[in-house]
């Protein structure tokens, strides 16, 4: 193994433990009823599993974005358009949970209901993605 490989590698396997880690705050926020945090951080684990998926395929760092419709060009994955409905709604919880003026709609918006159903949404992208670790 050359050592170009590796450090894609070693990239990668970094982007899935910061993913794992980011989806594990995220069900704490859950258990916390503190569901607009909940979705930021799970919008966070599924851009930390793009950004490794970016280093297997590319051999390179992903590129220094958010969007994960765009992180998922960058890396190579074909999206159907339920897919990309999906990640494009998941992107705004990053944004929705940031910026002041957004954030108190948003946090309106997430209900105990709302934020499980968005939940349920990001883990079975995340097996979907995982799923592109190999292939």
């Amino acid at each position: 193994m050359d050592k170009e490989q590796f450090e894609a590698e070693a990239v990668a396997r970094y982007w899935f433990a910061e993913a794992t880690e980011a989806l594990t705050v995220a069900g704490h926020l859950m258990e916390k009823a503190d569901y607009s945090y909940a979705l930021f951080f799970a919008h966070l684990a599924i851009e930390k599993e793009l950004k490794g998926l970016h280093a297997i395929r590319q051999g390179r760092h992903a590129p220094p974005i958010h969007n994960l419709v765009r992180l998922a060009n960058a890396v190579g994955i074909e999206l159907d358009e339920r897919q990309t409905e999906a990640l494009l709604r998941i992107t705004a919880f990053n944004i929705e949970a940031r910026y002041p003026d957004l954030k108190r709609e948003f946090r309106r918006q997430c209900t105990a209901e709302y934020a499980a159903e968005q939940m349920s949404l990001v883990r079975e992208i995340l097996e979907w993605l995982k799923s592109h670790r190999i292939s």
